[in-house]
């Protein structure tokens, strides 16, 4: 059966991003068998019940990454539209109160049930986001067309990080970050990104001040969809207090459980460069849903500073690849495409990283791969899909131009021969 034209060869199949996000793999599939618990079990009814599911997630993600890999790019610019359409209908729907198709789940109304079937419609806005702003920054052609790009993919981001802010605020201002530094890249003049930080400062400071001082303080409530804002505001706070009290002061509460075991369990990885060595950790059964959110501090306590250093490579190195891979690229779509959704996976794998560490307040922002979490699994897959879609693209026509160039030099006679004839 003949392959259709518009499927790329599998020739030109980009080999380091396949190889690296073979090893995110692994280490994801390790680090979830090694926090797997006795909490896990209670919850789940069995301790592999969890990893198990996320297995699946996992190799449904990876089939989908090799499927997308061989589209052309156009397809995927037009399914980024798409995604990001959608995703936006569904974050103003769970903007409605009482809403049959919002799921909490530990306080947080971040899921959206469709027949059965739950995900965070903010993960896939983010994939949607960045492969729309690349393809209008990608549009700027002229002076007049840079105000008009930047003003479209202003509006698009506001609208977007709205809704989100008001289940997962440091998913909105991830993404916010990430199409700041996508405006840098594409050489957006600085008055534009100053103005613009300089708002999105006054704008967080007034909303801590505000719902601070007129609603946590007065211990008043928020009406929905804006009742979240008293617990983000709260996590700064404990954050605060807790670097202001003494070892004396200190009191584990549910507030602030995760958070010091978390840190305990660091502690302990941190005696030796080995850690405790896979498999022998202590806290995984005391630190709850240690397979989520802070699968950081179970990996440091199991594999010491050389496993944390490691894994920070590993996420540097898929970064430094899209990097340079992106430096070769001549469509500057794909180059901003590429270059946001590894900035995405980086710059998310280092926020969830310090908040285990304890340097920044709860987040909730997972491992990029590694964190339990089959909408943020599958998405993670779909970003690698994408850049190496690019990437076999590129090899592919960057191969038909050198082909081109060789049977028109094969073309043009030898001059020794035309005065050997002569």
């Amino acid at each position: 059966m003949k392959k259709p034209d518009w499927i790329g060869s599998r020739r030109y199949i980009d080999k380091p991003f396949w190889v690296l996000f073979i090893i995110l793999i692994v280490v994801a599939i390790i680090a979830l068998f090694s926090a797997g618990s006795t909490l896990a079990y209670e919850s789940e009814g069995s301790a592999l019940s969890p990893i198990l599911k996320q297995i699946f997630f996992i190799a449904l993600g990876v089939g989908l990454a090799y499927v997308v890999q061989l589209l052309p790019t156009w397809m995927v610019q037009l399914g980024g539209y798409i995604i990001w359409g959608l995703s936006f209908l569904c974050l103003l729907i769970m903007l409605v109160p009482h809403n049959p198709f919002v799921v909490t789940i530990n306080g947080a109304g971040r899921w959206f049930n469709l027949f059965g079937i739950q995900f965070q419609p903010s993960e896939s806005a983010k994939l949607g986001l960045i492969i729309v702003v690349a393809h209008q920054l990608s549009r700027i052609n002229t002076e007049e067309d840079v105000k008009k790009r930047f003003l479209w993919t202003l509006g698009l981001t506001v609208a977007t990080c709205f809704p989100i802010m008001t289940g997962n605020l440091s998913t909105a201002v991830l993404l916010a970050g990430i199409v700041f530094l996508m405006w840098f890249l594409a050489r957006i003049p600085w008055q534009y990104l100053t103005i613009t930080a300089g708002a999105a400062i006054v704008l967080a400071l007034l909303f801590y001040f505000v719902v601070e001082f007129a609603f946590v303080r007065p211990h008043r409530d928020l009406p929905h969809p804006f009742d979240r804002a008293i617990t983000q505001v709260g996590r700064i706070d404990d954050l605060i207090s807790e670097r202001q009290q003494s070892a004396e002061e200190f009191e584990l509460t549910d507030d602030n459980r995760q958070r010091s075991i978390a840190k305990v369990a660091i502690w302990r990885g941190g005696k030796t460069p080995f850690g405790v060595l896979p498999g022998n950790s202590r806290e995984r059964d005391i630190l709850p849903l240690a397979y989520a959110d802070y699968i950081f501090a179970i990996i440091v306590e199991e594999t010491g500073v050389l496993g944390a250093i490691g894994l920070i490579i590993l996420y540097l190195a898929i970064l430094f690849r899209a990097c340079y891979a992106s430096s070769k690229y001549e469509d500057y779509v794909s180059m901003l495409m590429t270059m946001g959704l590894a900035l995405m996976i980086a710059c998310q794998a280092f926020v969830s990283m310090a908040v285990a560490v304890g340097i920044g307040p709860v987040t909730g922002q997972p491992l990029p791969m590694i964190s339990k979490g089959g909408t943020s699994a599958i998405i993670t897959s779909l970003y690698f899909g994408i850049m190496m879609c690019v990437a076999r693209e590129q090899n592919q026509n960057r191969d038909c131009v050198d082909t081109s160039a060789r049977e028109s030099r094969a073309e043009v006679p030898d001059v020794t021969d035309l005065v050997s004839n002569s």
